[in-house]
């Protein structure tokens, strides 16, 4: 591999390329999921009937939106920070909010995809023009090292969407130690993680009829393809879904439908598949209300307040840094 073949932007994303295809099983990471194509059937999935999470979250802020503000902003003001922004579709409530209460905030969205970003920062410019916005391109851990280094008030990071649930157990307490490693005592995290349910409607949320969920995970092999000159034949590969009541994790996987090689010459690279073997591509864990406490304790976080809906499909936690 030549590095001076890649863009500076996708070092990282090479290196896992590598490391995810040559492991066993082989793997790879879901943050890549989201380039331009990427983002726009994002964008169609959280329109899809069965895909009850955007609109369950949406709700919940726009209930509780004064009790959050009520609960986080002391001694004046803050600065928030959102890992993992997307289109800001539902920050976007909290951040209508808090200007019209002449609130003294100002707003970091986090994401790696400069794309979304950029789009984003258009919209907040337009729809919110009295914001004080800053984005921050890159990965969630990278920048929460530029946390550490503010001092705008305290802060108040959110993490919404339950991308929580993109972690096993292990690794979400990893993340979230390293959050609070990051934060000062007082600080607070919003955190909104899927709660468990009815196992058929968690299923169809990651299995729709219209096939945009299959498209968006395949849409990973094709970003490889255009990126890194590969070959992936995108008609050889299932997109394959499944729900464990046991663990609460929802699994996702592209599966080669036969013996096949694939050449990422970029990377010189090539990644032999047996029939029927899978790309292990996301999990997306759902949770009860003692595990996320039990989260929030193991982390050196007090519990403020559980948001929820009618239906305790959702969770928005609210927690101090102690």
């Amino acid at each position: 591999m030549q590095d001076t073949t890649i863009k500076p932007v996708n070092v990282d994303f090479a290196r896992d390329i590598i490391e995810g295809l040559s492991s066993q099983p082989k793997r790879l990471p879901s943050k890549y999921f989201y380039d331009a194509i990427g983002d726009d059937l994002f964008q169609q999935i959280m329109e899809l009937d069965e895909y009850y999470l955007t609109r369950t979250e949406f709700n919940i802020l726009s209930n509780e939106k004064q009790n959050i503000l009520n609960a986080v902003n002391e001694n004046g003001g803050f600065h928030l920070y959102e890992l993992g922004a997307g289109d800001g579709y539902k920050t976007k409530i909290l951040l209508k909010h808090f200007v019209s209460q002449n609130v003294d905030f100002e707003y970091s969205p986090i994401d790696i995809s400069s794309n979304v970003l950029d789009q984003l920062e258009r919209s907040l410019i337009k729809e919110i023009p009295d914001l004080n916005v800053r984005p921050l391109v890159g990965d969630y851990f990278a920048m929460l090292n530029s946390i550490e280094n503010e001092e705008h008030h305290h802060k108040v990071v959110i993490f919404m969407g339950s991308n929580i649930g993109n972690f096993n157990s292990e690794v979400a307490v990893k993340f979230l130690k390293q959050l609070r490693s990051s934060l000062t005592k007082g600080d607070y995290f919003l955190l909104g993680a899927d709660l468990k349910k009815d196992p058929t409607k968690i299923l169809k949320a990651y299995n729709d009829s219209k096939g945009v969920t299959r498209d968006f995970n395949l849409n990973l092999l094709s970003r490889i393809n255009k990126e890194f000159e590969a070959d992936f034949d995108i008609s050889k590969f299932q997109h394959y879904p499944y729900y464990d009541p046991g663990t609460g994790e929802c699994r996702s996987y592209l599966i080669s439908t036969e013996e096949q090689e694939v050449h990422i010459a970029d990377l010189n690279e090539k990644v032999h598949f047996k029939a029927w073997e899978a790309i292990h591509m996301e999990i997306s864990k759902k949770f009860d209300l003692d595990e996320l406490e039990q989260f929030a304790e193991e982390s050196g976080f007090e519990l403020v307040q559980h948001f929820t809906d009618e239906n305790n499909y959702f969770v928005d936690s609210l927690w101090r840094a102690v």
